[in-house]
């Protein structure tokens, strides 16, 4: 049987790509809806005015500016999250070229107001937004080329775009699944998704980038060249030293995937989580596949995985992972897909549309034992009862992600087992006693499995959660690295480094 395209519910549990530029920018409250938190930062130098001159300002830029009230403004501040819409930045520029990021920043800098880069504006938290702040918007910034194996790309490309690209010469890029999802924030964070197994996360693919840093300087990081910061930029997550305006990447061949979908019994469910845990330790690095535990509205869960294997057949992964579970999946569905069609079943197509969710994540530092995994298949079965939706979704770490690439990664999980992506879909614009349900229970997932846990994905940065608990073992380095090249916080707030 040949599976159904993913749609874009699907898209956020098959591939976990939904990806953050996880920066600083403003708080949430109780509601669900951002509120402005911003802690004052020191002033750029004796010429700071009293008042920023934005009329001035915007006739120096190439490329767009917004003003609230201004034409054009709702739709430049909007994120991928409709519940940031109320996030009301006192400036939006649509940069079209370096030289205007550098000249935002300057002027951020100067008038002490927070600036906060925006490119898919996917971030969990509305991060890509700053209330009061500036948003330096780099989604124009998305030229592409390719040569002898690698690929330079724009900030500001989105993932379905650069793998059309990258499929006319039959290469292709380890990423996330969300078409929209910017490459700066994914590649940043880390950047984990079907490939992670067999080529390392998208951030370890980086060769080079090109970064404007807080005092408005363009620099080029590279192992050799500002390698600290290079080392930094690599899992540090977006938005947090500068705004990274182009990459270079080694690619990875483009070829054909085997993709599976297996689905197993509600009873089955601990047996499952068992089994794809030794799957994720044991299996060959050419096979990858998550598990969704699903809570319906019906009061029951569906559980399932989906599964892609590099070789091109998905037969042997699907039955592998049956072996480690101990049983046969009550549905099997199994394709073989060209490159870029399976970038678009996996993506539920070639874009995405807005959508309203909150998540958050556990780092599995290794498996769960007994206890924590019926906890865990507990709290997806009380949200069950309860008539509500949302997904606990597993990814898997190891292979490839094992390893350190050259110049080093701040990125700290090589060793863990996999992530936790806990989410729940809401309306655009929820209530409160929807949207605080919805957080209690990302809450109770991490109490189920706190022994287990090792911190949180910066690509999935979530309210509540100390900062750093993303970075671990990195953490110190980062902050002496983020003193260095932004002393006076112009990238800052509640979830960055500082």
């Amino acid at each position: 049987m040949t599976p159904e395209p993913v749609n874009r519910r699907t898209l956020l549990k098959a591939g976990g790509a939904l990806a953050a530029l996880a920066a600083a920018g403003c708080t949430e409250s109780p509601s669900g809806h951002a509120s402005p938190s911003i802690a004052p930062i020191a002033p750029g130098g004796p010429d700071v005015a009293a008042a920023p001159d934005w009329a001035g300002f915007g006739r120096g830029l190439d490329g767009r500016f917004y003003r609230p009230g201004s034409s054009g403004y709702a739709g430049a501040h909007q994120l991928f999250n409709p519940r940031f819409d109320s996030v009301q930045p006192a400036g939006v520029v649509k940069a079209a070229t370096i030289a205007d990021i550098r000249e935002s920043v300057a002027f951020a800098r100067k008038n002490r107001l927070r600036c906060a880069p925006k490119a898919g504006g996917h971030s969990y938290v509305g991060a890509s937004s700053v209330a009061n702040g500036l948003v330096v918007d780099i989604g124009n910034l998305r030229s592409m080329s390719y040569a002898n194996g690698v690929l330079t790309v724009g900030a500001g490309a989105r993932l379905y775009d650069v793998h059309a690209f990258l499929d006319r010469y039959g290469r292709s890029l380890p990423t996330g699944t969300c078409p929209t999802v910017g490459v700066a924030g994914l590649a940043l964070g880390g950047g984990m998704g079907v490939h992670t197994r067999a080529y390392g996360l998208t951030g370890d693919r980086i060769l080079s980038m090109q970064v404007v840093t807080a005092d408005g300087v363009f620099r080029a990081c590279s192992p050799t060249q500002n390698a600290d910061l290079f080392w930094a930029l690599r899992g540090g997550g977006g938005g947090n030293l500068g705004i990274v305006t182009s990459f270079r990447l080694s690619t990875i061949p483009g070829g054909r995937l085997g993709i599976f979908v297996l689905k197993w019994t509600q009873a089955q469910a601990a047996a499952v989580i068992r089994g794809w845990q030794r799957f994720a330790r044991e299996a060959p690095t050419t096979s990858w596949a998550n598990l969704h535990l699903d809570a319906r509205a019906d009061g029951t869960i569906a559980v399932r995985a989906v599964g892609v294997s590099t070789t091109g057949s998905a037969t042997a992964a699907a039955a592998q992972l049956e072996s480690f579970v101990g049983a046969r999946a009550s549905s099997r569905t199994f394709s073989q897909r060209s490159h870029l069609e399976a970038v678009r079943f996996l993506g539920g197509g070639t874009t995405s549309p807005r959508t309203g969710f909150t998540a958050g994540s556990d780092v599995l530092r290794g498996p769960m034992d007994a206890a924590t995994i019926n906890g865990l298949v507990n709290t997806v079965k009380a949200r069950a009862r309860a008539g509500k939706t949302a997904s606990a979704i597993l990814d898997p770490l190891g292979g490839q992600a094992v390893k350190v690439p050259t110049g080093g990664s701040a990125w700290p999980w090589r060793s863990s087992l996999g992530v936790i992506q806990w989410y729940v879909g809401l309306a655009a614009h929820p209530t409160s006693t929807s949207y605080n349900s919805a957080r209690a229970w990302i809450t109770s997932g991490h109490r189920a499995v706190a022994k287990a846990s090792a911190g949180g994905y910066v690509n999935y940065v979530e309210p509540g959660r100390a900062v750093q608990s993303y970075y671990s073992g990195s953490w110190n380095r980062l902050r002496t690295i983020k003193r260095k090249y932004d002393p006076a916080n112009v990238f800052g707030g509640p979830y960055g480094i500082s």
